[in-house]
Protein backbone atom coordinates (compact mmCIF):
# COMPACT_ATOMS: atom_id res chain seq x y z
CA UNK A 1 0.00 0.00 0.00
CA UNK A 2 1.23 3.22 -1.04
CA UNK A 3 0.46 6.73 0.80
CA UNK A 4 0.60 10.03 -0.29
CA UNK A 5 1.98 12.65 2.01
CA UNK A 6 -1.08 13.91 2.89
CA UNK A 7 -2.51 10.31 3.52
CA UNK A 8 0.58 9.24 5.52
CA UNK A 9 0.32 12.45 7.80
CA UNK A 10 -3.24 11.51 8.48
CA UNK A 11 -3.10 8.65 9.32
CA UNK A 12 -0.12 8.99 11.12
CA UNK A 13 -1.41 11.77 13.44
CA UNK A 14 -5.25 11.61 13.47
CA UNK A 15 -6.53 12.56 17.09
CA UNK A 16 -2.82 12.48 18.92
CA UNK A 17 -0.74 15.11 20.07
CA UNK A 18 2.64 13.18 19.35
CA UNK A 19 3.04 9.88 16.89
CA UNK A 20 6.17 7.90 17.17
CA UNK A 21 7.48 5.51 15.16
CA UNK A 22 9.73 2.91 16.90
CA UNK A 23 11.54 0.44 15.06
CA UNK A 24 13.87 -1.97 16.89
CA UNK A 25 16.40 -4.54 14.61
CA UNK A 26 19.16 -6.97 14.67
CA UNK A 27 21.79 -8.51 12.36
CA UNK A 28 22.52 -11.98 13.04
CA UNK A 29 19.45 -12.75 15.59
CA UNK A 30 21.15 -11.95 18.10
CA UNK A 31 23.84 -9.59 16.20
CA UNK A 32 24.91 -6.09 16.52
CA UNK A 33 21.39 -4.28 17.13
CA UNK A 34 19.96 -0.76 17.03
CA UNK A 35 16.71 1.33 17.54
CA UNK A 36 15.23 3.92 15.83
CA UNK A 37 12.46 6.77 16.96
CA UNK A 38 11.00 9.18 14.92
CA UNK A 39 8.60 11.73 16.05
CA UNK A 40 5.88 13.90 14.73
CA UNK A 41 3.56 16.55 15.81
CA UNK A 42 -0.57 16.75 14.83
CA UNK A 43 1.08 18.73 11.94
CA UNK A 44 3.14 16.13 10.63
CA UNK A 45 6.41 18.29 11.65
CA UNK A 46 8.95 16.11 12.71
CA UNK A 47 9.93 16.57 16.40
CA UNK A 48 13.15 14.42 16.54
CA UNK A 49 14.89 11.61 15.13
CA UNK A 50 16.91 9.53 17.69
CA UNK A 51 18.86 6.29 16.31
CA UNK A 52 21.24 4.71 18.79
CA UNK A 53 23.00 1.38 18.23
CA UNK A 54 22.26 -1.08 21.68
CA UNK A 55 25.20 -3.90 21.68
CA UNK A 56 24.24 -7.54 20.53
CA UNK A 57 20.56 -8.66 20.78
CA UNK A 58 17.56 -10.24 19.46
CA UNK A 59 15.06 -8.56 17.02
CA UNK A 60 12.04 -8.87 20.32
CA UNK A 61 14.81 -7.41 22.91
CA UNK A 62 15.81 -4.54 20.27
CA UNK A 63 12.00 -3.70 19.68
CA UNK A 64 11.07 -3.76 23.00
CA UNK A 65 14.20 -1.15 23.45
CA UNK A 66 12.91 1.14 21.31
CA UNK A 67 10.06 1.74 23.19
CA UNK A 68 11.63 2.17 26.03
CA UNK A 69 14.43 4.51 24.57
CA UNK A 70 11.12 5.98 22.64
CA UNK A 71 9.65 6.88 26.24
CA UNK A 72 12.80 8.05 27.38
CA UNK A 73 13.55 10.47 24.82
CA UNK A 74 9.93 11.93 25.35
CA UNK A 75 10.22 12.53 28.49
CA UNK A 76 13.23 14.37 28.07
CA UNK A 77 11.73 16.60 25.59
CA UNK A 78 8.47 17.24 27.18
CA UNK A 79 8.96 16.95 30.65
CA UNK A 80 6.22 16.89 32.91
CA UNK A 81 3.81 17.44 30.16
CA UNK A 82 3.66 14.36 29.24
CA UNK A 83 0.63 13.60 31.48
CA UNK A 84 -1.56 15.90 29.59
CA UNK A 85 -0.47 15.12 26.06
CA UNK A 86 -1.98 12.30 23.70
CA UNK A 87 0.59 9.97 22.51
CA UNK A 88 0.24 7.07 20.20
CA UNK A 89 3.22 4.70 19.38
CA UNK A 90 3.21 2.62 16.14
CA UNK A 91 5.49 0.00 15.71
CA UNK A 92 5.77 -3.08 13.36
CA UNK A 93 6.51 -5.67 15.87
CA UNK A 94 2.26 -7.27 16.56
CA UNK A 95 4.32 -9.15 19.15
CA UNK A 96 5.70 -6.57 21.02
CA UNK A 97 2.79 -4.20 20.90
CA UNK A 98 0.24 -7.18 21.94
CA UNK A 99 3.13 -8.43 24.88
CA UNK A 100 2.92 -4.54 26.09
CA UNK A 101 -1.10 -4.01 25.95
CA UNK A 102 -1.49 -6.90 27.91
CA UNK A 103 -2.75 -9.28 25.06
CA UNK A 104 -0.08 -12.03 24.67
CA UNK A 105 1.73 -13.51 27.57
CA UNK A 106 5.37 -12.80 27.73
CA UNK A 107 7.68 -16.04 27.43
CA UNK A 108 11.16 -15.08 26.99
CA UNK A 109 12.33 -14.21 30.65
CA UNK A 110 14.72 -11.40 28.95
CA UNK A 111 12.08 -9.36 28.02
CA UNK A 112 10.26 -8.79 31.46
CA UNK A 113 12.86 -5.80 32.70
CA UNK A 114 11.89 -3.70 29.56
CA UNK A 115 8.07 -4.78 29.76
CA UNK A 116 8.41 -3.52 33.48
CA UNK A 117 10.25 -0.44 32.67
CA UNK A 118 7.82 0.28 30.14
CA UNK A 119 4.75 -0.23 32.16
CA UNK A 120 5.56 1.55 34.86
CA UNK A 121 6.73 4.69 32.61
CA UNK A 122 3.02 4.18 31.03
CA UNK A 123 2.09 4.94 34.55
CA UNK A 124 4.14 7.61 35.99
CA UNK A 125 3.90 9.93 32.58
CA UNK A 126 1.62 8.40 29.86
CA UNK A 127 -1.36 7.94 31.04
CA UNK A 128 -2.37 8.63 27.50
CA UNK A 129 -0.66 6.74 25.19
CA UNK A 130 -1.48 3.98 22.58
CA UNK A 131 0.54 1.29 21.17
CA UNK A 132 -0.68 0.45 17.15
CA UNK A 133 0.58 -2.14 14.97
CA UNK A 134 1.66 -1.09 11.25
CA UNK A 135 2.68 -2.59 8.58
CA UNK A 136 6.39 -2.04 7.66
CA UNK A 137 5.97 0.21 5.11
CA UNK A 138 4.14 2.13 7.35
CA UNK A 139 7.12 2.65 9.78
CA UNK A 140 10.19 3.31 7.09
CA UNK A 141 11.44 6.67 8.87
CA UNK A 142 12.38 4.38 12.31
CA UNK A 143 13.52 1.57 9.94
CA UNK A 144 16.03 4.20 8.26
CA UNK A 145 17.12 5.33 11.59
CA UNK A 146 18.18 1.58 13.10
CA UNK A 147 19.97 1.04 9.43
CA UNK A 148 21.44 4.24 9.84
CA UNK A 149 22.61 3.38 13.37
CA UNK A 150 23.81 -0.18 12.59
CA UNK A 151 25.85 1.43 9.48
CA UNK A 152 27.60 3.63 11.83
CA UNK A 153 26.21 6.91 10.44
Amino acid sequence: MRLNRASFLWYACSMTDITIFTDGGSRGNPGPAAVGVYVIDAAGAVVLEHAQTIGNATNNFAEYQAVATALEVLQKHFGKKTKEMEFEIKLDSELVKKQLNGEYQIKEPGLMPHFMLIHNMRVAHFPNLILTHVKRELNKEADRLVNEALDGK
